[in-house]
């Protein structure tokens, strides 16, 4: 089970045990990290599990769908290296992954 970690937004660092097969936004969520309101539940449509993954990470990630981007552009806090949690799936390939909380739009 790979491990996440996990910047809130205050700065508190959280190491989070995510399973394989579920979302980064399901695993920060069962964790108990209510930082991230996920209101569409993961269906890709509003844009509240936003979040920054660290730079060096990003290679081991699927490109964003065109629904992500465009979601993410409607975030006042997009940057380079936003995603949405709910559309990463954790793999064996994530251990370690680093991501900070975005700030709530």
């Amino acid at each position: 089970m790979p491990i996440i970690n996990v910047v809130t937004r205050t700065g508190e660092a959280r190491l989070v045990d995510a399973a394989e097969g579920i979302s980064v936004m399901e695993a920060i969520r069962d964790a108990g990290i209510d930082e991230l309101l996920a209101l569409c539940g993961g269906c890709c449509s509003c844009a509240t599990c936003h979040v920054y993954i660290r730079e060096e990470f990003e290679h081991r990630l699927t490109a964003r769908s065109d629904d992500e981007n465009d979601l993410l552009d409607s975030s006042d806090h997009r940057n380079a290296r936003s995603r949405l949690a709910c559309q990463l799936i954790v793999n064996a390939d994530m251990k370690g992954l680093e991501l900070t909380i975005a700030p709530e739009d």
